[in-house]
């Protein structure tokens, strides 16, 4: 039975691939504020809140 070889820096390689992936995305996608998702994050709970409260479903 052959022994298979161990394949060292397979980690490293498929990592550099995502990196470089990773890299090329980030230049040509538009950016949002971490600031503007939370705000956003707190008017949708206020929202859905406040319909729960005027509108209840039992």
């Amino acid at each position: 039975m052959a022994r298979r070889k161990d394949k060292k820096g397979v980690g490293f390689h498929s990592a550099a691939g995502l990196i470089r992936y990773f890299d090329a995305e980030e230049k040509t996608s538009f950016r949002i504020s971490p600031w503007f998702v939370i705000a956003l994050s707190i008017a949708t709970a206020v929202v859905v809140t406040a319909f729960n409260v005027l509108y209840p479903l039992s």
